[in-house]
C-alpha cells in the first residue's frame, strides 16, 4: 500500500448461518486496485434461528475449519475488477471475565497474513496460498441482567412513515430491554403548519402490532391537539409519559426519530448515577460551540434528553402554563424553557450523548475507540451526504455487544474499530499521534467571535489531524 495516507476498508456486517461477513463498503476505486480482506466473526451467543452460542461451539469443535478454503461468490457481487489482492481471517469472540473496554487495546499479532493476487474472472473457488489460524479475540464478559430498563420511558413525536421507516433502527435497542416507547404519531404536517393531519387509526394500529411483534414495547397515541406545532407536540411528550407511569418508572426521555442507542445497558449504566427522585435534567450539548453559544447550555433533542420522574411531575403540574408562555419553535428549548422558569434545575451534561451537528465524515468519531451512549444525524442528508448505515453496522453488537466500536491495534499497522472499518496507517502518522484522541475528520466547523474553543474540545476534547 502507499504510505502517505490512511487506507480505510468499510465494514459492513452480513449474516451469513454462523457467521457475520464483513464486506466492503466504499472506497472500492482504491481499494480494488490495492487490497480487499474480509473477516468473519464467529457468533457465541445466538443465531438468527435462536440455537444456542454451544451448538456453536460444538459445531467448530467437532468440524475442522479449512482456513485455506475461500469461495469468493460475495466479492463477485461487488463487479470488482481484477487484479485485486486477498486475505481472509477468523475471528472468534471470547467474552472474558475481568477484561475491561479501552479506547484501544494493542495486540502483538498481524491481523492478515500474506496478500495473495486474485483473478476474479477464473474460479471463485480458491485455495489460499497463505493463511492463518482463526484469531481468538478476548473481550468483555456481558452482564445479562444489564439490559433490564423498565424504569425507562422513551417518547418521539413523528409521522407514521417517518415512525414506519425507522423500524429496523429501533428494533436495534428498543425489543426485550423493558424499556417503554411511546410515540405521537400523526400521519403529516400540513405546510402551512396550521393543523397536523391525524393518522389513519387502521394503519397506526398495524404499525403498533407489528412493532409489538418485534419485541417492542411500544404506544402509539394521538397528539393531545392536532392544532399544536411540532415543538408542543414534543414538549407534549413528558406530560403523555407521565400520565402513562407505573410503579416502575423512574426516567422519562424525549429523542428525535433518527435518535440511536448503541447500548442500553451503557445507556441504563449512565442513568444509575443519579437519584431520580431528585429534580435532574439530564442531555448533551452539541458538539459544535457555535450551537451552544447560540441556543444556550440545554440538552439537545437529537442527543436525547432524560428527566427524573421528580423533576417530569414539575413540569407536569405546570404543562398548560408551559406550553402558553413558551413561543420556541423548538421543542427541546420549551423543555429548558419550563425547567428554567419552575425550578433551580440546570442541565446536567452527558458528553457521550451525541446531537451530532458537526458535517462531512464522521469516522473519526467511529473509529474514537469509544461506545456513544447516542447517535443522532446519521441517516442521509443529515449530518454527512450519503449518511451510515448504523443499523447494519450494530449488528455486531450481537455478536459481543458492547464491543461495538472497540479498537484493536495490530502489527500490521492495522486498526480494527468493530462494526465499522479496518483502517491501515502509515508509520509516519502514526509516529508521535496520539490515539486516544479523537481524528478530526469533519469539516471545519464555525467560529465564535471572542472565544477560544477550537469548536468541539468541550465535546471531543483536543484531536488529532485527519491522516
Amino acid at each position: 500500500m502507499r504510505d502517505h495516507f490512511k487506507h480505510r476498508l468499510c465494514l459492513v456486517p452480513y449474516l451469513l448461518n454462523r457467521i457475520m461477513l464483513l464486506r466492503n463498503k466504499g472506497w472500492l476505486t482504491v481499494l480494488s486496485l490495492l487490497s480487499i480482506s474480509s473477516i468473519i466473526f464467529i457468533f457465541h451467543l445466538f443465531s438468527l434461528t435462536g440455537r444456542p452460542s454451544t451448538e456453536w461451539t460444538t459445531y467448530l469443535h467437532s468440524s475442522p475449519v479449512d482456513n485455506c478454503h475461500g469461495k469468493l461468490d460475495r466479492l463477485a457481487d461487488l463487479a470488482i475488477t481484477y487484479p485485486l489482492h486477498y486475505a481472509r481471517r477468523d475471528i472468534i469472540v471470547n467474552p472474558t471475565p475481568g477484561i475491561k473496554r479501552t479506547s484501544i487495546t494493542t495486540l502483538h499479532e498481524k491481523l492478515f497474513p500474506q496478500l495473495q493476487t486474485i483473478d476474479m474472472t477464473e474460479d471463485l473457488d480458491v485455495r489460499l496460498q497463505h493463511c492463518k489460524e482463526p484469531f481468538i479475540l478476548n473481550v468483555p464478559l456481558f452482564d445479562e441482567h444489564a439490559n433490564h430498563a423498565s424504569h425507562l420511558m422513551i417518547g418521539i413525536s413523528t409521522t407514521l412513515d417517518r415512525l414506519d421507516s425507522s423500524i429496523m433502527q429501533l428494533a436495534r435497542w428498543v425489543p426485550n430491554t423493558g424499556v417503554r416507547l411511546f410515540a405521537i404519531i400523526i400521519e403529516s404536517e400540513q405546510h402551512d403548519e396550521i393543523q397536523a393531519v391525524a393518522a389513519d387509526p387502521t394503519k397506526k394500529a398495524e404499525l403498533q402490532s407489528r412493532m409489538r411483534a418485534m419485541g417492542m414495547d411500544v404506544t402509539l397515541v394521538d397528539p393531545l391537539s392536532l392544532k399544536d406545532s411540532f415543538s408542543q407536540k414534543y414538549f407534549s411528550l413528558i406530560k403523555i409519559m407521565f400520565d402513562h407511569r407505573d410503579g416502575n418508572t423512574q426516567w422519562i426521555g424525549t429523542i428525535d426519530d433518527d435518535t440511536f442507542f448503541p447500548s442500553i445497558p451503557a445507556l441504563v449504566s449512565m442513568l444509575s448515577k443519579y437519584d431520580p427522585q431528585e429534580n435532574l435534567y439530564i442531555g448533551g450539548i452539541s458538539e459544535e460551540w457555535w450551537s451552544v453559544a447560540h441556543y444556550g447550555l440545554m440538552g439537545f433533542g437529537g442527543a436525547g434528553i432524560f428527566l427524573s420522574l421528580a423533576l417530569a411531575e414539575v413540569i407536569n403540574e405546570n404543562y398548560k402554563y408551559c406550553q402558553e408562555s413558551s413561543r420556541s419553535s423548538a421543542g427541546d428549548v420549551r423543555i429548558r424553557e419550563c425547567i428554567f422558569e419552575l425550578t433551580e434545575t440546570k442541565l446536567t451534561n452527558e458528553r457521550d450523548l451525541h446531537q451530532i451537528d458537526i458535517h462531512g465524515d464522521l469516522s473519526g468519531l467511529f473509529e474514537s475507540g469509544r461506545i456513544p451512549l447516542s447517535l443522532h444525524h446519521w441517516k442521509p442528508g443529515a449530518a454527512t451526504t450519503e449518511g451510515y448505515d448504523l443499523p447494519t453496522m450494530h449488528l455486531v453488537w450481537d455478536i459481543c455487544h458492547d464491543c461495538f466500536l472497540q479498537r484493536w491495534s495490530f502489527d500490521d499497522d492495522l486498526i480494527l474499530s468493530n462494526g465499522f472499518s479496518i483502517s491501515q496507517y502509515p508509520k509516519q502518522s502514526r509516529k508521535g499521534a496520539n490515539m486516544e484522541r479523537m481524528e478530526q475528520t469533519w469539516a471545519e466547523v464555525a467560529s465564535v467571535e471572542g472565544s477560544n474553543n477550537r469548536g468541539v474540545e468541550h465535546s471531543f476534547g483536543r484531536t488529532r489531524p485527519k491522516s
